[in-house]
């Protein structure tokens, strides 16, 4: 079965977790994504606060895999910002199994309580969660 940006969009929490429990990791991505951010997917209000998001605070993520590192997209502007270190590593979500991991923990002093991970549900589409002090407080998708 294909999933899109969209379909993933539509999808309430129980079925995001859903998908994203049986994509595989997939590869550690490389380069420039596109960010959308899913906050309250079990709310009409969802896809008006995902373009706000986007508009004024994120856009996505650039990975440097030889590095293990990457840069969030942030503002208007799209600045490269808040490093975080990319690896493979247990989930949060599926304890026990392995999911990429972006760890915050060295960057700067607000992002440190934050850790995302992410699974690839399509090629070049990835299904994330972030969280902060282990509590998921939002999901996102990025596309390359």
């Amino acid at each position: 079965m294909s999933t899109s940006k969209n379909d993933l969009m539509k999808m309430s929490q129980v079925e995001l977790d859903a998908v994203y429990k049986t994509s595989p990791v997939g590869a550690i991505p490389d380069g420039e994504s596109q960010g959308t951010a899913i906050i309250f997917p079990d709310t009409p209000i969802k896809e008006g606060l995902s373009q706000l998001v986007q508009w004024l605070a994120w856009q996505g993520k650039i990975f440097y895999r030889e590095r293990g590192t990457m840069v969030n997209k942030v503002t208007l502007f799209s600045i490269a910002a808040v490093e975080a270190k990319v690896y493979s590593g247990e989930s949060l979500l599926c304890p026990g199994e392995d999911a990429t991991i972006l760890d915050y923990s060295q960057s700067i002093f607000l992002a440190q309580p934050i850790r995302d991970e992410i699974r690839e549900v399509q090629p070049g589409l990835y299904l994330g969660n972030a969280y902060w002090d282990k509590i998921r407080v939002l999901n996102f998708i990025l596309e390359f």
